[in-house]
């Protein structure tokens, strides 16, 4: 299952959620201060700026320009927090009245960060839509006095520049960046259910076309430093040179800065003027200008806004709304606009709840167990199948040393290719050299045999979902072991315990369920059973945050958590189903709700033989809970009948090349065989009812995975449930969708259904206790 659950549909939602991999994940919206700029300058004006007193600026000079360097104080990375920006402002107009500086230079003094956004605090602090609008105002202010000072401001970036940083940028007159990998720039706001409110919407539109900007925006990606310059958003590029009697990081940054400086004095005489653009250029700028064409550029976009978020997601919406006023009325209705915009997207429950998703991702991406006694180098990774060549992918660029085991060289081959495939893509990609692309290879050691298994600090097994085979080849692998090394087992669904039921070392054993595909999904479960020790744990845990993943620890048990849920869902799905309701009905219900692929085409994609294996599990441990003997029945009559899913061209659907989504054919053989299962239904099936049912399975399950003590946090269910099992992120989660709704609610509806269907819709007594209290998940 653990091969099959996820697939590019929740690879495509993933890319909208994630927040970008940098050390901060903090690519957010910059506003620059939380009071008001006009009193701080009129406290500041006459009262000089003790640079000694600085804590998260430094400033020197070089003859007539002042070089001012963001470092903000304990942390790894700049941020526009309030006590960056209340010195930066006081320090900013005093800069302004010195005489004897011509010229600014801005630079960051931390490596791998310009500036990398606000503290997401700041937004949460406020207390109504107001302080939102004038937190917004106060930012575009502060850009504003930058963009119209009369000393050229050069801003030298290397490093992320996104969000507010970014913004800060574009209002400098001339902007110099490094050529690296950790140069990036971006508006990400979106991806909290935001825009850029500091005056980004407008000076991207001024900076780039209008397909570019929306582009920009609509998608909160990030572009580097060459794709920058070539959309005009970054004036000079500056090459990295290689060490001396410096590191090469500080012989960077020093040349940079005087590449900046040299910029600043030239500025100082004379204005920089941008390159007059070629006909092409006017010709194509005249035919963007046109109302016909800029018409067709904002339906189109919206269009493709609602395909992709069925209308979900406020913010993209209200971003084009705020740059069609701007480009039909002018800036200054545009950043009255912005504010407003900005404002309103700040009080939505969707904006609340990807905020709180951000902060339960960044708390998943801290290692909360320790460091293990023993430091985790050389991995073995047991089956070469798309799992295991997953795994392998994401371990050998982190470091590992890694050997790739499988019992034919054919399966090898195929996971060598699988592993070589991706890593050819990034260096077509420019993601990375062909020197560098070498260096990761040789981290790989493909083989049939069990040699070096001696010294290997940990073992991950990813072999078929079998627990006569994984306890096999845990016998097999614990004869060659070194008495430190970690057994982990690749497994979606087999209680841990019982893999290592013949264990000789059972508190070494653990569970490490990755999602496919590994090197795109960002979750990992790791499933704890009751002997695994808290070293173990540390060990996975480490591995886990060392190739990137975002990481939950569930309770050992049939399906653990994510699985569980799906399986939980997915039986009213085959209930609906026995009930008389179509396919194509519960796709369009479940996506109507938010998912990114119907549940019903889901089954297709896991698999309905992988699915069919898991539910006769999982229905003798839950029973009638999970739902009556005729699913598991259902499940193998479609098996018999090689209704296996996608991978047999039939399951539910029919799968034909070409044909897509919504096109795709009710698989006939599925239509008879499902008669033989009929079930009365209670009432008419109604895409709300078809939402309800599967949800509240859904809901109830995770609020009762919290009482077993199979998550340990209310957070923890939310990121596994988005990140693993694509429930809606502007939902938040589970556990925040149910804070929003309100539990007394939830638990109403549950007993509503469960009056009519009986007590796999009873709300587990966790819920019924905090409706009684009127409690919440999240305080």
């Amino acid at each position: 299952m653990a091969s099959a659950i996820f697939t590019t549909f929740l690879c495509r939602q993933q890319r909208f959620l994630t927040l970008t991999r940098s050390p901060v994940a903090t690519q957010l919206w910059t506003r620059l201060a939380s009071t008001s700029v006009q009193q701080q300058q009129q406290q500041t004006a006459n009262k000089p700026v003790n640079l000694q007193q600085l804590k998260n600026l430094k400033v020197d000079y070089q003859d007539d320009i002042a070089v001012v360097q963001f470092n903000q104080e304990n942390s790894k990375v700049n941020t526009l927090s309030k006590g960056m920006m209340d010195e930066f402002v006081p320090l900013f107009e005093q800069l302004q009245n010195d005489d004897k500086v011509k010229g600014i230079v801005v630079m960051s003094a931390k490596p791998g960060s310009f500036i990398a956004g606000a503290d997401i605090n700041m937004l949460e602090s406020a207390k109504n839509r107001d302080e939102l609008f004038k937190i917004s105002r106060n930012g575009q202010d502060v850009m504003h006095k930058i963009e119209q000072s009369r000393k050229p401001i050069v801003a030298a970036i290397a490093g992320s520049c996104l969000g507010g940083g970014f913004e800060v940028a574009l209002a400098c007159h001339y902007r110099i960046a490094m050529n690296d990998k950790r140069t990036g720039f971006g508006v990400p706001e979106i991806k909290l259910g935001l825009l850029p409110g500091a005056g980004g919407t407008q000076r991207l539109i001024q900076k780039l076309s209008l397909p570019d900007a929306l582009d920009l925006v609509l998608t909160g990606k990030e572009v580097k430093t060459k794709k920058a310059k070539s959309l005009g958003l970054v004036d000079a590029v500056v090459e990295p040179i290689g060490p001396g009697l410096q590191t090469a990081e500080e012989k960077n940054i020093d040349y940079l800065r005087s590449v900046a400086v040299q910029k600043a004095k030239e500025l100082t005489f004379k204005k920089h003027v941008k390159p007059q653009p070629g006909l092409l250029e006017n010709i194509k700028s005249k035919i963007m200008s046109t109302s016909y064409v800029q018409n067709y550029i904002f339906e189109q976009a919206k269009k493709k806004v609602m395909s992709q978020t069925q209308g979900l997601y406020p913010a993209p919406l209200k971003i084009l709304d705020v740059i069609k006023q701007t480009v039909e009325s002018g800036s200054k209705v545009g950043y009255n606009a912005e504010a407003e915009g900005f404002a309103d997207l700040g009080t939505t429950s969707e904006s609340k709840a990807l905020i709180s998703l951000f902060h339960g991702r960044t708390e998943c991406k801290k290692n909360k167990y320790g460091k293990p006694e023993r430091e985790v180098k050389n991995i073995a990774v047991i089956g070469a199948g798309l799992m295991g060549a997953g795994i392998a992918h994401v371990s050998i660029d982190k470091g590992f040393n890694v050997i790739l085991r499988d019992q034919t060289t054919k399966a090898l081959s195929r996971g060598y290719s699988q592993i070589t495939k991706g890593y050819q893509g990034y260096v077509k990609r420019k993601r990375l050299t062909n020197t560098e692309y070498d260096r990761i290879l040789a981290n790989l050691e493909c083989q049939t045999t069990f040699d070096n298994l001696e010294k290997c600090d940990m073992v991950i097994e990813a072999v078929f979902e079998d627990l006569g085979l994984k306890q096999k080849v845990l016998a097999e692998i614990e004869q060659r072991i070194p008495e430190h090394c970690v057994f982990a087992s690749n497994t979606s669904a087999l209680p841990i315990h019982e893999i290592a039921a013949n264990s000789k070392r059972p508190e070494k054993v653990i569970g490490m369920h990755y999602f496919s595909p590994v090197d795109k999904m960002e979750l990992l479960e790791i499933v704890r059973a009751k002997q695994t020790s808290d070293d173990t744990v540390r060990s996975a845990v480490s591995v886990g945050l060392k190739q990137g993943k975002v990481v939950i620890v569930v309770g050992d048990g049939p399906g653990f958590y994510t699985t569980r849920l799906l399986m939980f869902a997915g039986a009213e799905v085959f209930r609906l189903l026995q009930e008389g309701a179509s396919p194509k009905d519960i796709d369009k219900a479940t996506k109507k709700f938010g998912f990114p692929v119907g549940s019903a085409t889901l089954f297709d994609e896991v698999g309905i033989d992988v699915a069919a294996h898991i539910a006769r599990d999982m229905q003798s441990v839950f029973g009638e809970r999970l739902a009556d003997k005729s699913m598991p029945a259902l499940f193998q009559d479609l098996v018999s009948n090689n209704l296996h899913g996608r991978k047999t061209g039939q399951g539910l659907y029919i799968y034909q090349a070409g044909v897509k989504g919504g096109d795709r054919e009710v698989n006939p053989k599925f239509t008879e065989l499902i008669k033989n299962y009929a079930a009365e239904a209670k009432e008419q099936v109604t895409t709300e009812s078809i939402q309800w049912r599967t949800g509240l399975r859904f809901l109830n399950e995770a609020a009762r995975c919290l009482e077993e003590k199979i998550i340990t946090s209310p957070t923890d269910g939310d990121i596994g449930a988005v990140f693993g099992l694509g429930f809606p992120p502007m939902k938040g989660g589970p556990f925040r969708f149910m804070d929003t709704y309100g539990v007394s609610k939830i638990v109403d509806l549950m007993n509503s259904y469960r009056s009519k269907y009986g007590e796999r819709f009873a709300p587990t007594q966790l819920l019924v206790d905090m409706a009684k209290e009127d409690k919440k998940f999240y305080s």
